[in-house]
């Protein structure tokens, strides 16, 4: 199974940038979802009760944890771009050694072509 990949250049820095932006908004959500179930925190008793304290005292934890998961997922996305910035770079130069190196004369290459033919 032949399988083709493409990609624009700027593919991984715009979902870098997205992710980042992201990353933000999750901890501000998380904070609004702590102020939005505020009227019903006297609506819970028992269990519930402790699990819902629990989840609003840990609420800044929860949020830079998630934060800082994002930030690990964008550090990772920028690798990336370095990794296929550097391998795009090192097979172009690979790319123009191999050219400069090769004989593109008429009789060299006509005597390759017809080597190849009778083969």
């Amino acid at each position: 199974m032949n399988m083709k990949f493409a990609m624009e250049a700027e593919t991984l820095v715009r979902l870098g940038q997205r992710s980042a932006t992201e990353s933000e908004d999750l901890g501000t959500l998380v904070r609004s979802l702590v102020e939005a179930a505020e009227p019903l925190q006297g609506v819970f008793n028992g269990p519930a009760r402790a699990r819902f304290d629990n989840f609003k005292q840990n609420t800044d934890a929860i949020a830079n944890g998630l934060n800082g998961a994002l930030a690990g997922i964008v550090g990772a996305i920028s690798g990336q771009n370095i990794a296929f910035n550097t391998a795009g770079e090192d097979g172009a130069a690979a790319h123009d050694a191999g050219q400069s190196s090769a004989d593109f004369s008429s009789e060299a290459t006509l005597a390759r072509i017809s080597g190849q033919s009778s083969a």
